[in-house]
């Protein structure tokens, strides 16, 4: 038996198999994980709106606090 080509194939079966597991791993998260560019600008859109909305509705905390004279005489 010629232990060199066994060691080389075998090495060889072992990184076709590495890879075909990392591929697997790597298709599982782009249907986990993945959006489109559509679904990606959408969501923008709809964060900055809500950020808009928000800021729209703050209360100027100047308004609100009483004035404060630094000398109150």
């Amino acid at each position: 038996m010629n232990f060199t080509s066994f060691r080389k194939t075998r090495r060889e079966e072992e990184k076709r198999t590495a890879k075909k597991r990392k591929d697997d791993l790597a298709a599982a998260n782009r249907v986990k994980f993945g959006r489109t560019g559509a679904e990606k600008k959408r969501t923008k859109l709809e964060d900055d709106r809500r950020r808009r909305e928000l800021e729209g509705k703050e209360l100027d905390a100047r308004k609100d606090e009483p004035s404060r004279d630094p000398n109150p005489d």
